[in-house]
Protein backbone atom coordinates (compact mmCIF):
# COMPACT_ATOMS: atom_id res chain seq x y z
CA UNK A 1 0.00 0.00 0.00
CA UNK A 2 1.56 3.23 -0.89
CA UNK A 3 2.23 5.78 1.52
CA UNK A 4 0.55 9.17 0.75
CA UNK A 5 2.22 12.48 2.10
CA UNK A 6 0.38 15.12 3.04
CA UNK A 7 1.46 18.18 0.79
CA UNK A 8 0.87 20.79 3.87
CA UNK A 9 3.21 18.75 5.81
CA UNK A 10 5.76 18.74 2.62
CA UNK A 11 5.61 22.68 2.18
CA UNK A 12 6.37 23.18 5.78
CA UNK A 13 9.41 21.22 5.38
CA UNK A 14 11.04 22.64 2.33
CA UNK A 15 10.28 25.89 4.37
CA UNK A 16 12.13 24.65 7.30
CA UNK A 17 14.61 23.45 4.71
CA UNK A 18 15.36 27.10 3.73
CA UNK A 19 15.39 28.55 6.75
CA UNK A 20 18.43 26.53 7.42
CA UNK A 21 20.45 27.09 4.35
CA UNK A 22 23.34 29.66 4.86
CA UNK A 23 22.83 33.03 3.40
CA UNK A 24 24.47 34.25 0.29
CA UNK A 25 27.79 36.30 0.88
CA UNK A 26 26.42 39.18 -1.55
CA UNK A 27 23.10 39.06 0.61
CA UNK A 28 22.90 42.33 2.36
CA UNK A 29 21.25 41.24 5.62
CA UNK A 30 20.40 45.17 6.82
CA UNK A 31 23.07 44.45 10.30
CA UNK A 32 25.18 46.75 10.95
CA UNK A 33 28.34 45.82 13.28
CA UNK A 34 30.11 48.83 14.85
CA UNK A 35 33.58 48.62 14.65
CA UNK A 36 35.92 47.03 17.77
CA UNK A 37 38.64 49.55 17.84
CA UNK A 38 37.79 53.17 16.99
CA UNK A 39 40.77 54.66 14.93
CA UNK A 40 41.86 58.19 15.13
CA UNK A 41 42.81 60.47 11.85
CA UNK A 42 46.36 61.59 12.98
CA UNK A 43 48.33 64.03 11.20
CA UNK A 44 51.50 63.20 9.13
CA UNK A 45 54.29 65.61 8.79
CA UNK A 46 56.81 65.16 6.02
CA UNK A 47 59.20 68.51 7.16
CA UNK A 48 58.44 69.35 3.89
CA UNK A 49 55.40 71.61 5.34
CA UNK A 50 57.95 74.91 5.36
CA UNK A 51 58.98 74.80 1.97
CA UNK A 52 57.64 75.42 -1.73
CA UNK A 53 57.74 73.07 -4.17
CA UNK A 54 59.81 74.59 -7.20
CA UNK A 55 59.80 71.21 -9.24
CA UNK A 56 58.27 67.22 -8.65
CA UNK A 57 58.77 64.91 -11.11
CA UNK A 58 58.72 60.70 -11.09
CA UNK A 59 61.92 59.32 -11.73
CA UNK A 60 64.14 56.78 -10.54
CA UNK A 61 67.43 57.06 -8.58
CA UNK A 62 70.77 55.58 -8.49
CA UNK A 63 73.85 55.46 -6.14
CA UNK A 64 77.22 54.90 -7.65
CA UNK A 65 78.71 52.39 -5.22
CA UNK A 66 82.52 52.97 -4.82
CA UNK A 67 83.29 49.94 -3.37
CA UNK A 68 81.43 47.04 -5.74
CA UNK A 69 82.26 49.93 -8.75
CA UNK A 70 78.35 49.81 -9.63
CA UNK A 71 75.79 51.59 -9.55
CA UNK A 72 72.69 50.65 -7.06
CA UNK A 73 68.97 51.57 -7.34
CA UNK A 74 67.72 53.34 -4.49
CA UNK A 75 64.35 53.78 -5.65
CA UNK A 76 61.51 54.51 -7.42
CA UNK A 77 59.61 58.13 -6.35
CA UNK A 78 59.22 61.99 -6.94
CA UNK A 79 62.39 63.74 -7.13
CA UNK A 80 61.50 67.28 -5.87
CA UNK A 81 63.57 70.91 -5.52
CA UNK A 82 62.04 72.38 -2.28
CA UNK A 83 62.37 76.42 -1.13
CA UNK A 84 62.49 77.16 2.04
CA UNK A 85 59.79 80.10 3.05
CA UNK A 86 62.03 81.37 5.75
CA UNK A 87 65.87 80.54 4.88
CA UNK A 88 65.28 80.42 1.41
CA UNK A 89 67.90 77.89 1.54
CA UNK A 90 67.08 75.04 -1.52
CA UNK A 91 67.35 71.27 -1.43
CA UNK A 92 66.64 68.00 -3.25
CA UNK A 93 64.39 65.26 -1.49
CA UNK A 94 63.42 62.13 -3.05
CA UNK A 95 61.04 59.65 -1.62
CA UNK A 96 60.54 56.35 -2.06
CA UNK A 97 56.56 55.39 -3.81
CA UNK A 98 54.52 53.92 -0.83
CA UNK A 99 56.85 53.52 1.46
CA UNK A 100 57.86 57.20 1.55
CA UNK A 101 61.75 56.38 2.54
CA UNK A 102 63.70 59.21 1.82
CA UNK A 103 66.22 58.15 -0.85
CA UNK A 104 68.03 61.60 -1.86
CA UNK A 105 68.55 64.70 0.79
CA UNK A 106 70.61 67.46 0.37
CA UNK A 107 71.09 71.42 0.07
CA UNK A 108 71.49 72.80 -3.54
CA UNK A 109 74.83 74.79 -3.79
CA UNK A 110 76.53 77.02 -6.49
CA UNK A 111 79.10 74.64 -7.11
CA UNK A 112 76.52 71.75 -8.13
CA UNK A 113 76.90 70.53 -11.52
CA UNK A 114 74.33 68.08 -12.90
CA UNK A 115 75.54 66.14 -16.58
CA UNK A 116 74.06 64.24 -19.19
CA UNK A 117 75.18 60.06 -17.95
CA UNK A 118 76.56 59.06 -21.08
CA UNK A 119 74.63 60.05 -23.89
CA UNK A 120 71.55 59.20 -22.02
CA UNK A 121 69.52 62.16 -22.71
CA UNK A 122 66.66 60.77 -19.98
CA UNK A 123 69.57 60.71 -17.34
CA UNK A 124 70.85 63.03 -15.10
CA UNK A 125 74.57 62.18 -12.99
CA UNK A 126 75.49 64.84 -10.09
CA UNK A 127 77.60 65.03 -7.00
CA UNK A 128 76.37 66.01 -3.55
CA UNK A 129 76.40 65.82 -0.19
CA UNK A 130 73.64 63.69 0.97
CA UNK A 131 72.24 62.98 4.37
CA UNK A 132 69.48 60.62 3.42
CA UNK A 133 71.10 58.13 5.46
CA UNK A 134 71.04 60.43 8.36
CA UNK A 135 75.19 61.74 8.23
CA UNK A 136 76.65 63.89 5.89
CA UNK A 137 78.24 61.57 2.90
CA UNK A 138 79.52 62.70 -0.31
CA UNK A 139 77.52 60.49 -2.61
CA UNK A 140 77.55 60.35 -6.78
CA UNK A 141 73.71 60.06 -8.10
CA UNK A 142 72.23 59.70 -11.48
CA UNK A 143 68.39 60.01 -11.66
CA UNK A 144 66.18 58.63 -14.89
CA UNK A 145 63.16 60.22 -16.05
CA UNK A 146 60.48 58.59 -18.28
CA UNK A 147 60.93 61.33 -20.80
CA UNK A 148 63.05 63.58 -22.50
CA UNK A 149 61.43 66.51 -21.30
CA UNK A 150 61.65 66.14 -17.77
CA UNK A 151 65.59 65.14 -18.04
CA UNK A 152 65.99 68.93 -19.46
CA UNK A 153 63.41 70.04 -17.13
CA UNK A 154 65.38 68.77 -14.32
CA UNK A 155 68.54 70.03 -15.36
CA UNK A 156 67.60 73.55 -16.75
CA UNK A 157 66.11 74.21 -13.01
CA UNK A 158 69.31 73.32 -11.50
CA UNK A 159 71.14 75.34 -13.52
CA UNK A 160 69.03 78.58 -13.32
CA UNK A 161 69.53 77.99 -9.16
CA UNK A 162 73.36 77.41 -9.28
CA UNK A 163 73.21 80.23 -11.43
CA UNK A 164 71.34 82.51 -9.22
CA UNK A 165 73.11 81.20 -6.15
CA UNK A 166 76.30 82.15 -7.66
CA UNK A 167 75.21 85.50 -8.74
CA UNK A 168 74.18 85.98 -4.62
CA UNK A 169 77.81 84.66 -3.56
CA UNK A 170 79.35 87.33 -6.01
CA UNK A 171 77.30 90.14 -5.00
CA UNK A 172 77.60 89.16 -0.94
CA UNK A 173 81.24 89.13 -1.43
CA UNK A 174 81.45 92.17 -3.38
CA UNK A 175 79.41 94.07 -1.09
CA UNK A 176 81.93 92.57 1.89
CA UNK A 177 84.54 94.06 0.28
CA UNK A 178 83.39 97.02 -0.27
CA UNK A 179 82.26 97.37 3.44
CA UNK A 180 85.76 96.18 4.42
CA UNK A 181 87.20 99.03 2.59
CA UNK A 182 84.55 101.35 3.93
CA UNK A 183 85.76 99.99 7.26
CA UNK A 184 89.46 100.80 6.36
CA UNK A 185 89.12 104.34 5.14
CA UNK A 186 87.23 105.42 7.54
CA UNK A 187 90.02 104.14 10.02
CA UNK A 188 92.91 105.96 8.37
CA UNK A 189 90.82 109.21 8.30
CA UNK A 190 90.14 108.95 11.94
CA UNK A 191 93.66 108.71 12.50
CA UNK A 192 94.56 111.81 10.28
CA UNK A 193 92.21 113.59 12.01
CA UNK A 194 93.41 112.49 15.69
CA UNK A 195 97.27 113.51 14.59
CA UNK A 196 96.08 116.51 13.37
CA UNK A 197 94.78 117.60 16.58
CA UNK A 198 97.13 116.15 18.59
CA UNK A 199 99.35 118.89 16.66
CA UNK A 200 96.79 121.90 17.19
CA UNK A 201 96.35 121.14 21.04
CA UNK A 202 96.58 124.65 22.75
CA UNK A 203 99.20 125.33 25.41
CA UNK A 204 98.24 126.04 29.27
CA UNK A 205 99.62 128.65 30.98
CA UNK A 206 102.32 127.43 33.01
CA UNK A 207 103.80 125.97 29.29
CA UNK A 208 103.85 129.40 27.92
CA UNK A 209 105.00 130.82 31.04
CA UNK A 210 108.43 128.02 30.72
CA UNK A 211 108.80 128.74 27.22
CA UNK A 212 109.11 132.80 27.74
CA UNK A 213 111.28 132.01 31.00
CA UNK A 214 113.86 129.74 28.46
CA UNK A 215 113.56 132.33 26.08
CA UNK A 216 114.52 135.30 28.30
CA UNK A 217 117.14 133.31 29.61
CA UNK A 218 118.44 132.42 26.37
CA UNK A 219 118.59 136.00 25.72
CA UNK A 220 120.47 136.90 28.53
CA UNK A 221 123.24 134.76 28.04
CA UNK A 222 123.77 136.16 24.73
Amino acid sequence: MASTVDPTALKREEEEEDDSKPLAEDEDTGAQIAPIIKLQEVAVTTGEENEDVLLDLKAKLYRFDKEGNQWKERGVGMVKLLKHKETSKIRLVMRQNKTLKICANHLVLPTMSVQEHHGNDKSCVWHAADFSDGELKEETFCVRFASVENSKSFKDKIEEITESLSKESGDSAEADAAANLIEKLSVEEKGKEEEVEAREVPTSKEEKKDKTEKQEKSGDDN
